[in-house]
């Protein structure tokens, strides 16, 4: 499995690069890949500190997706911002990350974090704990997501 992100600038350079070049570029890569899923999230807020699309310092990345309850939404990105940011960025080898939402009570919390151990001692230490204060089990309808390795020559 592989997982590409992609970030753009506007929404205005999304919508041209699907109209002018996506289809040709698509047609070139038939039969490369199955069962690509794509979604398209807004960017909400910083994960840590000022969002920047560049890999080189991190190594693995934790990308949750998750399907809040409508009724919940207000409380899931409160919690977002006043618990789990902070724990995260509290982390030592947490770099930055962001946090975006798509229509339909989607939401993406994007981590980097410079190695899987520095991510580990993250987890095993806290997540439990700031799942019960944030309530999360209540807002999450579904939990989606990943660790992903950084394969560096694919950074583009």
């Amino acid at each position: 499995m592989a997982h590409i992100f992609a970030f753009w600038e506007s929404r205005a350079f999304y919508d041209s690069f699907m109209a002018r070049s996506h289809d040709r570029l698509a047609s070139a890569q038939s039969g490369t890949f199955k069962d690509a899923q794509v979604r398209l999230f807004d960017y909400r807020f910083d994960v840590k500190t000022g969002f920047e699309p560049r890999f080189t310092d991190a190594d693995l990345l934790r990308v949750a997706l998750c399907r809040v309850h409508e009724e919940r939404v207000e409380h899931f990105v409160l919690m977002q911002e006043k618990v789990w940011n902070p724990a995260m960025a509290g982390s030592p080898g947490m770099v930055r990350g962001l946090f975006g939402e798509a229509p339909g009570n989607e939401f993406m919390i994007l981590s980097m974090w410079r190695s899987a151990a520095e991510h580990g001692k993250y987890r095993t230490e806290r997540v439990e704990r700031l799942a019960l204060r944030a309530q999360t089990e209540a807002d999450v309808a579904a939990l989606t997501g990943d660790v992903v390795d950084m394969e560096p020559s694919w950074t583009v």
